[in-house]
């Protein structure tokens, strides 16, 4: 039993848990679900209660530490980058221990799909680069839209980024055939037969966000739509595995797992994350 009063075991039901993530993950066994796709608060402003823990890591450590950025200890990498914004700094202390905590509970063969913006992605980049090991990058998926508010003073921002780092970069799930497959750009520069097959989508994708009147919209403010996460629940897990999402927010994680028939641990703090899911994924 965890301390929430919710059972977890590998043949165990499906979840979703009202509760601060920290604390939910650190109840969780090791190397226990194959999946972690997050989204994040995007440190636009929004006050957060968040606690500054500090983790260091040398290249090479007695305990078998992982080997961060160009060699150097987590902790020396992480306070080079920290040091350019002290906003982000407060951002990655609220972070960086829910991502330590997500790197234990991943299996050999996990993988994390971090969804961030401009805002932050480069600082996570590096970061993630040093907690995880830089090998263990696999790809920056851009997820391109085209909706909302445009500037005219810029360049309109209408894409968020997605970062995919591995726990083993020689040994790992990616099911390209399982993948739904997207219509070639120039049909008539490949073959009938590839034309009508389509294509494996490439590291940009190009979905639309929910629609405010379509059939997926919850009415959550922050819900993602349900063809981003069917591809990176496809290519990065099997069925039957477990997915985790502790800021699951609508619960689309956890709708597209089930769905696809893999088990799922949704968390999230708030008390109307947690009644759209309830009410979506029929998991009191």
């Amino acid at each position: 039993m965890t301390r929430f009063g919710l059972p977890w075991h590998a043949d165990g039901p499906n979840l979703v848990i009202e509760a601060d993530n920290l604390a939910v993950l650190r109840t969780l066994p090791d190397e226990a679900v194959r999946l972690i796709y997050i989204d994040p608060p995007f440190n636009t402003g929004r006050v957060q209660k968040r606690q500054s823990i500090t983790t260091p890591r040398s290249a090479g450590g007695e305990n078998g530490s992982r080997i961060g950025f160009k060699g150097e200890s987590y902790g020396t990498v992480k306070g080079q980058v920290t040091a350019y914004d002290d906003v982000f700094a407060d951002y990655w202390g609220f972070l960086e221990p829910r991502l330590d905590e997500a790197w234990r509970v991943l299996a050999p063969d996990g993988t994390l799909y971090l969804h961030l913006d401009y805002r932050e992605v480069h600082y996570a980049k590096v970061l993630l680069d040093a907690l995880f090991g830089r090998a263990s990058f696999l790809n920056e998926i851009i997820w391109a839209y085209d909706y909302g508010a445009r500037s005219k003073s810029r360049w309109p921002a209408k894409h968020d980024n997605i970062l995919v780092y591995v726990k083993d970069p020689k040994n790992y799930v990616f099911d390209a055939g399982a993948v739904d497959r997207e219509p070639y750009m120039a049909p008539g520069l490949v073959t009938p037969e590839k034309a009508a097959l389509g294509k494996l989508p490439t590291d940009v994708w190009w979905h639309t966000i929910v629609s405010p009147t379509g059939r997926e919209k919850t009415g959550y403010a922050t819900q993602k739509p349900e063809g981003v996460l069917r591809r990176i629940i496809q290519a990065s897990s099997r069925e039957g595995d477990w997915v985790l999402d502790f800021f699951a927010g609508s619960g689309t994680t956890g709708a597209v797992a089930g769905a696809l028939g893999r088990r799922f641990i949704m968390v999230d703090n708030n008390p109307e994350a947690i009644a759209v899911m309830r009410r979506r994924l029929n998991v009191t």
